[in-house]
Parts: C-alpha cells; structure tokens; sequence
C-alpha cells in the first residue's frame, strides 16, 4: 500500500518537510471540463455574454487561484509561482480547460495547476448561470507534471 506523506506514523495529517530538498525546475498542467449547450458556447465565442468576455475572465480567476492555492488547500506550500497559463478549448458541447504552472521550487506545483483549471471553469459557470444553470464540470485531472524526486508524469489518456 501507498504511503500518504500527509500523515505521519500515527495517522495524524501533516504538512511534509521540504527543508532539506533541493529546488528543481517544475512543471504541472491540468485540465477542467465544463458540458455546456451549444446555445451557450455560441454566445461565449460571440462575446455575447452580458458579464463580459468569458474566457478572459476565466483565465484572470484561475490565475488568481493558482497564486492562491496555500490558502485554499490546508497542506499545500506556498509557492513562488514564474508563470501560469490556461488555455480554452471549444468543441461541440464543451469547454477544455487546460491550465500550465511553472515553478522553481521545492515541491510540485499540481495543485497549483488543478486549482486554476477548477476555478476557470467555475468562473466560467457563474458568468454563464443565466443562460444555463445545467452545465456540468467534470474530470478535473492532472494531465501531466514534471521535476522533482518522482520525476516525469503523464496521464495516458488526454
């Protein structure tokens, strides 16, 4: 069985000792998925929607979130974050979500990754609420990260 580094011997949750770790180049990307009606999509992509440029909004929200991650999430390090990127992939009934952390540092920046994708997309629900309460988000999931002990990683299915 897997050990979980979030908790110690006795089962109590932790935050993991970084301190003699050395900082390495890393890289995560996630993705988000948001189902959405094709009525929807068209007046996001004719920047139609009353509460502005959707995309544009939802990038500014899931970078916010990604500088924001420690906060959010009780274990997680801060980071000093060089960059973040989200970008949007329309197709047919949906919206993809891919969103890029880069950091030198210590520990991994996934979560910093799969935050930004999970907020975009959120961002993305509230700003459209009106034109459609049933859209879905799904499979927020990290798609690739590399750096660190555990080396590269990446999901075999995109």
């Amino acid at each position: 069985m897997a050990k979980l580094s979030h908790f110690d011997e006795r089962g109590a949750s932790r935050m993991v000792d970084i301190g003699e770790k050395q900082p390495t180049r890393r890289i995560a990307r996630a993705s988000a998925t948001v189902h959405i009606k094709s009525e929807t999509l068209r007046l996001i992509l004719d920047k139609k929607v009353r509460k502005g440029d959707v995309f544009e909004v939802a990038r500014l929200a899931g970078i916010m979130a990604a500088k924001k991650t420690s906060g959010l999430i009780p274990l997680c390090h801060p980071l000093p974050l060089e960059n973040v990127k989200i970008d949007f992939q329309p197709s047919g009934n949906s919206i993809v979500i891919v969103a890029e952390a880069r950091v030198t540092a210590k520990t991994g920046v996934e979560m910093e990754a799969l935050t930004a994708a999970a907020v975009a997309a959120l961002t993305i629900y509230d700003m459209c609420k009106s034109a459609e309460k049933g859209m879905i988000i799904s499979d927020i999931r990290l798609l690739e990260k590399s750096g660190g002990k555990s080396g590269h990683y990446k999901m075999d299915r995109e």
